[in-house]
């Protein structure tokens, strides 16, 4: 059986990715893949993504520069879900957000339910107006 094919494709034929940092264990950035994709990741080595917004493959860091080079590809228990574990490249600390942030996850939720708000957790580290001219 090809590898591919353990892989749970969604109707519109692609799979939820989370890519995570693997020298800190960082969730950095969630995305989309389709076949096409995962297939130019595990052969190149850098992360290949598909944008849903775009209708195309969308190699990380092409604008940016900021690129994801892969250390292992796994698949979740229910064949469903990708976990690229990486190391973030272009700028130190890393950059995986189209927001100058380390990770795309930088909002924390405080306050409980009725009082609730999102603190932002992580300070732009590159102004985006300078990584994408």
């Amino acid at each position: 059986m090809n590898w591919l094919s353990e892989v749970k494709w969604d109707a519109a034929g692609l799979v939820p990715v989370i890519a995570q940092e693997s020298s800190s264990g960082d969730v950095l950035m969630f995305a989309w893949m389709n076949r096409e994709a995962l297939e130019k990741t595990a052969e190149t080595g850098r992360a290949v993504y598909f944008s849903r917004s775009r209708g195309k493959l969308w190699f990380k860091g092409e604008q940016s520069g900021h690129a994801q080079l892969v250390h292992e590809i796994r698949l979740d228990c229910d064949s469903d879900v990708l976990l690229l574990k990486v190391t973030q490249t272009g700028h130190e600390p890393g950059i995986a957000c189209h927001t100058g942030r380390h990770s795309c996850f930088f909002k924390l939720h405080q306050g409980g339910a009725v009082t609730g708000y999102w603190k932002i957790t992580e300070p732009v580290l590159k102004d985006p107006q300078a990584i994408y001219k």
